[in-house]
């Protein structure tokens, strides 16, 4: 029921159209029944299998009433109250609506008023259809939207443990079925009941004693959709969790392309891709064989007490014991009949609705997921940094038992430029991370200018924070709009100053539409050190005070590299800058370089003073990367 409700809350902003809807419904399923029901007026004015009978006073064996003669049927019930009563006063009624003096022109008559109900019922219908539209497409597009919004609002730690492909799965393939079942819940749970008692009606006014019959269907018709929904409930998930998987096998193939081809790897990810699709195909067609089971089962009980009241009453005319006359028996079987289809309707409604609400849970699920890293209660905005960036005592580990940094203590002096150097793994991009905040310490604190940053708005402090990561993020936007990325007011003087700083404005001039040419996806249609250069200008166009370089310079042929270092200088100038990188060519002229192993920091110091003690790691690193 919870995730009724959580559907259900996301239409209140659609309450209009959704009561628009409802009673269109309403009046839709009214004509539809008003069709059936002009049935007997038709065989009546095509073959006269019964005269008018009036229902202004009692009708008397034998005689006519009001001047015309009654049935047989009539002359036995002569029935002016209960439901015989209804359902002579409706014949009656229908019968001076429709007849004339000439049986032609009661034809006539008939024919019109039949397109009119038809001409009203469609209208209803695509009145209904596009009022739902507006409620359902709403509902899923807010939907969307707040999924998105949390998962942008995550902490990296979410994206670390998540593939892509299947959160990309959440939002496509899961909210789609949440689509189906709230037009299943909306609409159909609506239209399809109302449509049954609008029939049954009909049929207890026509006999009640073969409605009664036929009533036997609907426990077992129950029973059956009950045990179907549970079961698709349940695989629903299942095979999600392979659509999930087979959308992650496919993000990732396409971003990491150039290397699936550098490593001629096509063949393999083709038959991982197969394997995972063909896990989906097997989980679908289960689910499908439980699906499509639903409607059959109960259309076959359905059919078998339609068939037994067909035989029933089809007895008792021919025997001439019946209370009915053709017309109504004949219009009772469709009416019957006709009532099966919104059953089976309805077991297809709720299969989806089960489907929906699987979905539903996994959709919630990300939603109702906490951010890690969130403002504290009464956090004020960090205005400005004047002083320094200190690590005090950090220490952090990804999984509880494996610890990335112990006891880190480093101060980052206002204006000075500090470099981590040290193996893969030792935490350098760990250690730069917590400025940001994106992780916050398991143990000890970050300050700025002496207040511990979790004290501040998490905006305010990103927000004086300039990021050059060795991944360069480009969108698939104008290169203008990448260099002012988060920017709403700029103008190109700003954008072509910060990319001739950035040494870009040249390879920009060549390109084909210049500052408004589309870098392509992820910026493919640019070299890497292009990418970069757009990079460092769209931090220079941001301006912050204190800098992070994480590798910036690293995957960079030496032309490039000569670029962009150049580009680097003129971006930390005055600024205080927290450099990462491994070419300890890039790192010599920080005013400190500290050195990590471990999670631990093991040396500090400048180039000079590093490269003097023997027996270090830094000197070895150097020798490394320099011997000849």
């Amino acid at each position: 029921m919870r995730g009724f409700r959580r559907v259900l809350s996301y239409i209140r902003p659609y309450r209009a159209s959704l009561a628009g809807s409802i009673l269109c419904t309403i009046l839709f399923t009214i004509f539809s029944g008003l069709m059936v029901w002009m049935l007997m007026p038709t065989l009546e004015t095509l073959f006269g299998t019964s005269p008018v009978i009036s229902v202004t006073a009692p009708v008397t064996p034998g005689e006519p009433a009001g001047g015309e003669t009654g049935s047989a049927m009539d002359d036995v019930s002569g029935g002016t109250s209960g439901l015989q009563g209804v359902k002579n006063r409706l014949k009656n009624a229908t019968r001076n609506l429709i007849s004339r003096p000439d049986p032609k022109d009661s034809l006539i008559r008939l024919c019109l008023i039949y397109m009119l109900v038809v001409l009203l019922k469609n209208i209803f219908a695509y009145l209904q259809g596009y009022l739902m539209a507006i409620a359902e497409n709403g509902l899923i597009r807010d939907l969307r939207v707040d999924l998105f919004d949390r998962l942008s609002r995550l902490s990296l730690g979410f994206f670390e443990q998540n593939r892509t492909g299947v959160l990309l799965a959440r939002v496509t393939s899961d909210v789609t079925l949440v689509k189906r079942s709230a037009a299943a819940l909306l609409v159909e749970f609506i239209k399809h009941p109302l449509s049954i008692l609008v029939f049954l009606g009909m049929a207890l006014v026509i006999s009640p004693p073969l409605t009664l019959i036929s009533l036997l269907i609907l426990p077992a018709s129950a029973w059956i959709i009950t045990r179907i929904g549970r079961s698709i409930f349940r695989r629903t998930g299942r095979m999600q969790t392979e659509m999930g998987n087979l959308t992650a096998i496919l993000s990732e193939t396409l971003g990491g392309i150039r290397v699936v081809k550098a490593f001629d790897m096509e063949a393999y990810e083709s038959a991982r891709f197969a394997g995972a699709a063909g896990s989906y195909f097997n989980k679908s067609l289960r689910l499908a064989r439980i699906r499509k089971l639903a409607a059959p089962s109960s259309e076959v009980v359905a059919t078998v007490v339609g068939i037994g009241i067909l035989y029933l009453g089809g007895v008792s005319i021919l025997g001439g014991t019946s209370t009915l006359t053709p017309d109504e028996f004949i219009t009772f079987l469709i009416v019957l009949f006709s009532m099966f289809t919104p059953l089976r309707e309805l077991g297809k409604s709720y299969t989806k609705l089960q489907q929906g609400l699987a979905a539903a849970e996994r959709v919630f699920e990300i939603i109702d997921t906490p951010p890690t890293i969130v403002d504290s209660p009464g956090a004020s905005p960090l205005r400005d940094f004047t002083g320094a960036v200190d690590y005090r005592n950090i220490s952090f580990e990804y999984e509880p038992g494996a610890p990335v940094l112990t006891g880190i203590d480093l101060s980052l002096r206002k204006g000075e430029i500090i470099a981590l150097v040290g193996p893969s793994g030792a935490g350098k991009s760990t250690l730069a991370d917590m400025l940001p905040r994106f992780y916050d310490p398991i143990a000890g604190a970050v300050e700025i200018d002496g207040t511990d940053i979790r004290e501040y708005t998490v905006g305010s402090i990103r927000r004086l924070i300039g990021v050059v990561t060795q991944e360069t993020i480009l969108f698939n936007e104008s290169v203008a709009r990448n260099i002012a990325y988060g920017l709403d007011d700029f103008g190109m003087e700003r954008v072509e100053e910060a990319a001739r700083a950035a040494n870009a404005h040249e390879f920009i001039m060549d390109l084909p539409d210049g500052y408004e040419t589309f870098v392509g996806d992820r910026g493919v249609r640019l070299s890497g050190g292009q990418r970069q250069r757009l990079a460092i200008a769209r931090a220079i166009m941001k301006n912050p005070p204190i800098l992070i370089l994480d590798e910036a310079t690293s995957s960079l042929d030496t032309e490039s590299e000569m670029l962009v270092q150049e580009a680097l200088e003129h971006l930390m100038k005055d600024r205080t800058t927290l450099v990462i990188a491994h070419r300890l060519s890039t790192v010599q002229k920080a005013d400190t370089i500290v050195v990590l192993e471990g999670g631990q920091i093991i040396q500090r110091g400048t180039h000079e003073a590093l490269l003097a003690e023997e027996e270090g790691l830094y000197r070895r690193l150097h020798t490394l990367q320099f011997q000849t």
